[in-house]
């Protein structure tokens, strides 16, 4: 019966089995024409493979067969948000809560939408409105956070921003949770541990941090990638670095780096900037310093050029660009570019014909120590939102993020 293979299509999605859950979608679908619930299920289902145009038109299906129904105007928002046809997801996100008015689901969707949209104050009304109705939703505090620190509401931003270990899919921070979070205390006599949860550039932004902690807390021992290390241990106060779980010693406390701008009360006019908080190793620079004259002309400024950033980056589409798109920047007279680019999109200098010169350094970055030499050699650098942006900041090189 259609009920029966309605259950199983729903198990079989829930446990990954895509095709199996197509085929008896398709199966009711033959029985039942206008089964609208098939095709709602058939368009979240399109959308977990990753077919964004079949998703949206089972969507439209759905919604042609029943316009009323909140949840498929809520699901629609999300999908059409993602491919950033923000017009179209504003009016379904406003559509699901006028017929839901008490979906917390429908107040988040609307709530991102808005945040995109770069309508502020409301989005943080939509996600309020959210959060009233689920007070336990995550993802809506870890929005809220965002909205507020975008716009410099820090307090109540930190401490939403707590809320990012308790997402959906969120890894965990140490293997075991048998110590406490720290909270802001001296901690003159115990071992305090600093973890650095997150990217690149949020560590690199957070471990300004460092030293802050070191006058309250002497035993400071650090946790983090080994890639980071360069920069990380530049801080001063850290006693011990490790980059494996099983080598770390015993600690009292821990602390991630992100969790530091709360504990120190952080606002607009107290992020700490002793820029350089970060050096390029002396020796390092004089090499790059050498093999960069030998190929710049005497006289040319020295722009570094990142376009592109991770791929699996959550928001990935919107920060990085093709270096074809900064072509406009190619034509300037007595300059010369130094690709810092890593990854694939490293490629695209084979295909570059600007008149200005470019140098693919990148091609030789074996760490951050050569990023780091390359960079104190630059005028400035012209960057989307990556570590190497941050390190730039970091060290005091004029920088433009795009």
């Amino acid at each position: 019966t259609v009920d029966q293979w309605w259950a199983e299509a729903d198990a079989h999605q829930k446990a990954g089995r895509f095709e199996e859950a197509e085929q008896l979608l398709a199966k009711i679908l033959a029985a039942k024409p206008d089964y609208h619930p098939a095709f709602h299920q058939a368009a979240i289902l399109s959308w977990k493979r990753k077919r964004a145009a079949e998703s949206l038109a089972r969507f439209d299906r759905a919604l042609e067969l029943a316009p009323d129904i909140a949840l498929y105007h809520r699901n629609v928002c999300e999908v059409l948000r993602a491919q950033e046809r923000l017009d179209e997801a504003l009016a379904h996100g406003l559509r699901a809560v006028e017929l839901a008015p008490d979906d917390s689901g429908s107040h988040y969707n609307l709530g991102v939408v808005l945040y995109d949209r770069l309508e502020i104050d409301r989005a943080v009304e939509s996600i309020r409105r959210a959060l009233q109705l689920d007070p336990q939703n995550a993802s809506a505090h870890f929005e809220l956070a965002e909205a507020l620190l975008l716009t410099g509401r820090f307090e109540e931003g930190w401490r939403e921003y707590e809320w990012r270990f308790d997402l959906p899919n969120a890894p965990r921070l140490l293997p075991r949770k048998d110590h406490p979070l720290w909270d802001g205390k001296p901690m003159l006599h115990g071992t305090l541990m600093l973890i650095g949860d997150q990217g690149f550039g949020d560590t690199i932004q957070f471990c300004r941090y460092i030293p802050a902690v070191a006058d309250i807390c002497p035993n400071l021992i650090m946790a983090c990638s080994s890639e980071m290390r360069p920069i990380v241990i530049q801080q001063r106060g850290i006693s011990q670095y490790y980059d494996h779980w099983q080598n770390m010693p015993r600690f009292d406390a821990y602390c991630p780096l992100s969790g530091l701008p709360r504990l120190f009360g952080t606002d607009l006019a107290s992020i700490p900037a002793p820029v350089p908080y970060v050096k390029a190793d002396p020796g390092k620079v004089a090499l790059w310093r050498k093999r960069l004259d030998a190929l710049i002309p005497a006289g040319y400024k020295r722009i570094g050029l990142v376009w592109a950033g991770r791929p699996t980056h959550g928001n990935d589409f919107n920060r990085s660009v093709t270096l074809k798109k900064l072509g406009a920047l190619t034509g300037l007279s007595k300059v010369a570019f130094v690709s810092l680019q890593m990854g694939a999109a490293q490629s695209e200098i084979g295909s570059y014909f600007g008149s200005a010169p470019l140098i693919n350094a990148g091609a030789e970055i074996a760490d951050f120590t050569d990023t780091m030499a390359i960079l104190d050699g630059l005028d400035r650098l012209v960057a989307v939102d990556t570590g190497v942006a941050h390190l730039a900041g970091a060290m005091g090189v004029p920088t433009s993020i795009l």
